[in-house]
């Protein structure tokens, strides 16, 4: 939903990126050092209740997430692992900004604990949703909440809940699950109307194919390997 942004932050970083490309830092160190230090925030600071400090120094290795990607294009070194550590790290940072503010709420509020878990656990599902559907050939690509609104969500609240606004946090917190919840449901329609159509556009191929090529077709296939456990 906030993909709009992107050029802009991109020119708002951009002489930060012109700088990093001219020293040994590559792309993969940034991508390692923010999720070190978003997750460093997030559990030393989130579980002591120092939430606006740890929210704040969380958001701001964040952003670092904006100069991987962009110092990889500039080297010209981006490629396939690249995009793969970026985003398993990204599951790491969720996971620790999630994980802290609910070791936070079973000392305060166990009701909140339990939203804070399920939207550590809906995150995570809405993630590997879209992974796996693009594994198999099939479109994930919508959702009402991605990861940038939840961590903007999630953050924001934690963070002005620690200047004292009252009621900032429950809100943002039954809001994101909310949000989460129905981003998931949207997320796996989506890959059964677009399994159902190729299904459908595959039998009616199948069914108008000349009789040499639906023989061809008809004979049985090899059987396949099992299917992985995707971890």
């Amino acid at each position: 939903m906030l993909n709009f942004l992107r050029p802009a932050f991109a020119r708002l970083f951009n002489p930060i990126v012109q700088g990093l490309a001219r020293t040994p830092v590559t792309p993969n160190m940034i991508t390692v050092a923010g999720t070190v230090g978003v997750s460093a925030a997030a559990l030393s600071m989130f579980p002591i209740g120092e939430l606006f400090p740890g929210a704040f120094t969380a958001t701001v290795f964040v952003f670092t997430d904006m100069l991987d990607g962009q110092l990889a294009r500039i080297k010209g070194n981006s490629g396939k692992y690249g995009a793969f550590l970026d985003s398993t790290m990204d599951r790491f940072g969720d996971a620790a900004v999630f994980g802290g503010i609910t070791i936070w709420f079973m000392r305060t509020n166990h009701l909140l604990a339990v939203v804070s878990l399920f939207c550590l656990a809906a995150g995570l599902s809405v993630s590997y949703v879209k992974a796996r559907a693009e594994g198999l050939g099939l479109n994930a690509n919508v959702g009402l909440i991605e990861r940038p609104e939840r961590l903007i969500i999630g953050l924001t609240s934690i963070g002005l809940s620690g200047l004292g606004l009252p009621y900032v946090l429950p809100i943002g917190m039954w809001g994101l699950a909310a949000g989460t919840a129905v981003t998931l449901g949207q997320r796996m329609h989506a890959v059964y109307v677009d399994a159902k159509s190729q299904a459908a556009q595959a039998a009616a191929a199948q069914a108008t194919a000349p009789p040499a090529a639906a023989s061809t077709a008809a004979q049985p296939a090899a059987p396949a390997p099992p299917p992985t456990q995707e971890q």
